[in-house]
């Protein structure tokens, strides 16, 4: 029998092996092509370009770019070079996508459990939710907020809901400490410490799990989390004063301000993207097997932590696919900030394009800005599904 089976297993390698060898051909013969066009494309470009007399490249960067940007967490002058205006478009577009992400995430894992709760008000209201904001189209959102920001009272006479709070036109004005060079020795110290705390915890919890002996966590995060910042921050001499704002003539003094647009554009992107996370949130608890519940309720487990320990670490693996498309399309979707005048990335990009006819080359910005974010965001959500998949051993 082994004897017959030698040719068929050698006939096999030498099938699997054309196999790829076509494959291969096949992939390399179709970059080619993809890289013939690109390149014909370029060509042809960039003659047509010359025979007009239109400069080509990115030296433009290097020239003082003369635009205002209203809102920036970076210190820009219209005097500053173009380069620098696109790193204020890119933080500014950082700015919306990740706080987005992380207020959606939240919201929308909040509201897909709602719809599964026993209390039928409480189901329906997540219900009505999510079916009205995935239903209406994103701009239609956006643009509403705007409007609604700006139908808000003057500064003088601004809504305070607690102490240090203002909601006015001029945006929404909160308490805030600012950040030096000390503060951020001090939060390197804090996640340094979180990262020594993770570490040792496994270890801590894999010996308990060979021999049995239960270890204190305890003492190991009070000095890792707590003491070590506070022995830092005593160390450098930083300064934890929050400054809250407050009304002088026409406007606000300190604290931190959100401008209508950022806070407009902020809303409709976590409302109408919390939506769809909501339905990826409740299908993946309902694609857990019903007698997890049902063997929790039997050992008289409270519902809060069944679906805290038990269901959402197994309906992750359900969750984290679908989660990461709506994550890019957070992303994505920033770039109607256009709508409402936020000075993200593409807004700043079609300045400099109209300034200085560079079409090419900020479109190619603007490309490799969104590519790169969401090669990012796609890295870190496949390591991390891959991190929590089941493996068989």
């Amino acid at each position: 029998m082994p004897t017959t089976d030698r040719p068929r297993r050698r006939s096999l390698r030498r099938s699997w092996s054309r196999q790829q060898i076509s494959g291969l051909i096949w992939q390399i013969a179709v970059i080619a092509i993809a890289v013939a066009v690109v390149g014909f494309l370029w060509s042809n470009a960039v003659h047509n370009l010359s025979v007009r007399r239109i400069s080509t490249g990115f030296a433009f960067l290097g020239r003082e770019a003369g635009m205002p940007i209203a809102d920036s967490w970076l210190a820009y002058s219209p005097k500053d070079p173009y380069a620098r205006a696109f790193l204020v478009g890119i933080v500014n577009t950082l700015r919306v996508a990740v706080i987005g992400v992380v207020l959606a995430t939240v919201l929308g894992t909040a509201i897909g459990i709602a719809r599964l709760s026993s209390n039928w008000l409480l189901s329906r209201l997540a219900a009505v939710y999510v079916e009205v904001l995935r239903d209406l189209p994103l701009l239609l959102q956006l643009l509403f907020w705007y409007v609604l920001m700006q139908g808000l009272p003057a500064a003088r006479a601004a809504w305070k809901p607690i102490d240090g709070v203002f909601l006015s036109n001029r945006g929404l004005v909160l308490p805030f400490m600012p950040v030096h060079a000390a503060n951020l020795w001090v939060v390197g110290a804090a996640v340094l410490g979180l990262g020594a705390f993770y570490v040792l915890r496994r270890r801590l919890v894999a010996q308990q799990m060979r021999d049995g002996q239960p270890r204190r966590l305890w003492p190991y995060g009070l000095i890792l989390i707590v003491l070590l910042p506070a022995l830092v921050s005593w160390a450098v001499g930083a300064s934890w004063t929050v400054t809250k704002p407050e009304l002088r003539g026409f406007n606000f003094v300190g604290g931190l301000t959100l401008a209508p647009e950022y806070f407009a554009l902020l809303i409709a992107l976590v409302t109408y993207t919390s939506a769809f996370i909501a339905e990826i949130v409740r299908s993946g608890i309902q694609a857990v097997p019903r007698g997890q519940w049902d063997a929790a309720a039997a050992l008289g487990l409270r519902r809060g932590f069944v679906l805290q320990h038990i269901v959402l670490p197994q309906a992750l693996r359900v969750i984290i696919p679908p989660m990461t498309s709506q994550y890019l399309n957070l992303t994505k979707n920033s770039s109607l900030a256009v709508a409402v005048g936020y000075q993200d990335i593409v807004s700043i990009a079609n300045t400099t394009l109209n300034q200085t006819g560079q079409a090419i080359e900020a479109i190619a910005l603007i490309m490799s800005v969104f590519l790169t974010i969401s090669l990012a965001i796609s890295v870190f959500m496949n390591w991390y599904n891959a991190r929590i998949a089941l493996v068989e051993h």
